[in-house]
């Protein structure tokens, strides 16, 4: 057997179920092989899109995600996408052939590049140790929760190899030391109105129950990071998100408590609005797997190194241990009235801004909200739109939204959309994008199109790039972000999908009909919106 298909036959028989990417001549044989040992293969019409399409369907899934790629130019071109995963600590594992030769065209160096945006670089060195090689590449991925590019060069892919597969080593993530965990708890055991907040490290297996118990027993409130919004939703002391997308209630109470605890959080400017919703005299406990997060944002009072989950229910343990009485702390009668009346953007007033042949944003996205089925997964490109999706339309748990914000790059969102649409075909796959980012990314449209996703796309069309436009203001020559504006409707029938263009609540109609007949079309919403002002998150990234 040659090294190209003792490669496609490892990751298979490891665990890989599902890859992306673009053919070329260097990964076409390891590719294949993949698929012939029983995996899945979805072609895209750009690397740039395969990798967020891998990346998210690793982050829905909670599986090990693979990449496939041609070397140098194919490699580059999926940089973008391979950053953000890479940022994002998702699971993926990028198959790259490789040029070594340095007279080669193709030649860069690809495992330099891979270490300067936060991958973790490997390669396939040798037909004896290939099985090895793939091996140790998949459980960086899988344990570690990597993003790890697997170089295979050209050369050794010839090769014969005869070694067989050995099975994966999982390493379940540690606990934190017994004293940190007595600290902790005599922490939570003083607090009056704690505050948990679940960050992209909570989305493993076990941790959200483990949070809510340990909340329960200590009265805290529940609040998650953008990325991992929904976990707790249908929870009564669930507050939604911390940060630039929080409610004024969430804000409110966020900012009052006098213990908050980041599990699996950065706690970052992002997350606690650049530290105002950290009051001077709050105690900050931050929980991580990864040793060099605790404290890279804002200095801790104390930092517990370990598993999310094992870190809560160790706590927990500690407390029931020594008798400590569940604690009503935050979870006063009157508190949860305000959650269950105050708790949603949905319930927050707003004065209609739509006129003038454009609509509020807000106003489309709550009446989506109320046509849409529950079970969707939402996925939100970058832009000066992007809180609307987020905070306007309700998910049913962390594995219905897909927020790929690591790298703020704008253009991921419909390649996202179509990578968690294959992780989770159980749901209505919804693209939030802008004009901008859905014009950079609409190659993938075909992808959709092709796959028979019943995806819809609803684009926030300003004919600009609001966040420049509404940073520098009209004092500013704008004319490098400012557009004409471009029937999106009638590109988007020409790859075939079904199109509407709305400037009205009316022109929504279509959309039930189209969910009606259960139709396998992606649906393009080319929404013509006001944009007068700058978002109010958008505010938050710029600090004013």
């Amino acid at each position: 057997m040659y090294v190209r298909d003792l490669i496609g036959q490892t990751l298979y028989e490891l665990g890989a179920r599902m890859a992306f990417g673009v053919i070329g001549s260097g990964n076409f044989h390891y590719t294949n092989a993949f698929v012939a040992a029983g995996g899945r293969f979805v072609a895209a019409r750009h690397e740039g899109g395969a990798a967020s399409m891998a990346d998210a369907y690793a982050r829905m899934s909670d599986e090990v995600a693979l990449l496939s790629l041609h070397q140098g130019c194919g490699y580059t071109n999926a940089l973008t996408g391979i950053t953000e995963a890479a940022k994002s600590r998702t699971p993926l594992l990028v198959l790259t052939a490789e040029a070594t030769d340095r007279t080669s065209n193709f030649y860069v160096d690809q495992p330099g590049i891979a270490e300067s945006v936060g991958a973790v670089a490997m390669r396939v060195r040798s037909a004896e140790t290939a099985v090895h090689d793939v091996v140790r590449a998949y459980e960086t991925c899988a344990t570690e929760r990597r993003t790890v590019v697997l170089n295979v060069p050209i050369d050794v892919q010839d090769e014969l190899a005869t070694a067989a597969p050995r099975p994966t080593r999982r390493v379940a993530a540690g606990a934190p030391r017994p004293a940190s965990v007595d600290e902790f708890a005599d922490r939570l055991r003083s607090a009056q109105r704690p505050v948990f907040v679940a960050g992209r490290g909570s989305r493993t297996p076990g941790a959200a129950q483990a949070i809510a118990e340990l909340a329960e027993h200590t009265g805290a409130l529940l609040a998650t990071s953008a990325v991992s919004r929904g976990m707790f939703r249908g929870n009564p002391w669930n507050i939604d998100v911390a940060g630039g997308f929080s409610t004024p209630l969430a804000a409110e109470l966020i900012s009052g408590a006098d213990l908050i605890a980041g599990f699996g959080c950065a706690l970052n400017m992002w997350t606690m609005r650049h530290g105002k919703l950290i009051a001077g005299d709050a105690t900050v406990v931050q929980v991580d797997i990864d040793r060099a997060a605790i404290g890279r944002n804002r200095d801790v009072d104390l930092g517990l190194w370990g598993g999310v989950t094992e870190t809560a229910r160790d706590t927990l343990a500690k407390l029931r241990g020594d008798g400590v009485p569940v604690r009503h702390g935050y979870r006063a009668p009157h508190i949860a009235d305000r959650i269950k009346h105050e708790g949603s953007w949905l319930a927050v007033p707003f004065a209609d801004q739509s006129g003038s042949g454009r609509i509020d944003p807000r106003v489309m996205t709550a009446e989506l909200n109320r046509l849409l089925p529950a079970e969707r997964i939402v996925s939100v490109d970058s832009g000066n739109f992007l809180g609307y999706p987020s905070m306007y339309l309700d998910v049913p748990d962390e594995y219905g939204f897909c927020f790929t914000q690591a790298f703020q790059s704008v253009g991921l969102g419909l390649a996202t959309a179509i990578g968690a649409a294959v992780a989770r075909p159980d749901r209505l796959p919804v693209a939030a994008c802008g004009d901008g980012g859905f014009l950079m990314g609409i190659s993938e449209l075909d992808t959709a199109v092709r796959l028979g996703l019943p995806l819809l796309v609803l684009v926030y069309n300003d004919a600009m790039y609001g966040a420049e436009v509404h940073h520098f203001g009209e004092a500013a020559d704008l004319s490098g972000v400012t557009f004409p504006d471009v029937d999106i409707a009638a590109i988007a029938r020409g790859h075939g999908c079904r199109a509407l263009t709305v400037r009205r609540v009316e022109d929504l109609l279509p959309v039930k009909a189209w969910l009606d007949d259960e139709s396998v079309v992606p649906l393009v919403i080319d929404a013509k919106v006001t944009s007068r002002e700058a978002s109010w998150w958008l505010a938050e990234a710029f600090g004013h």
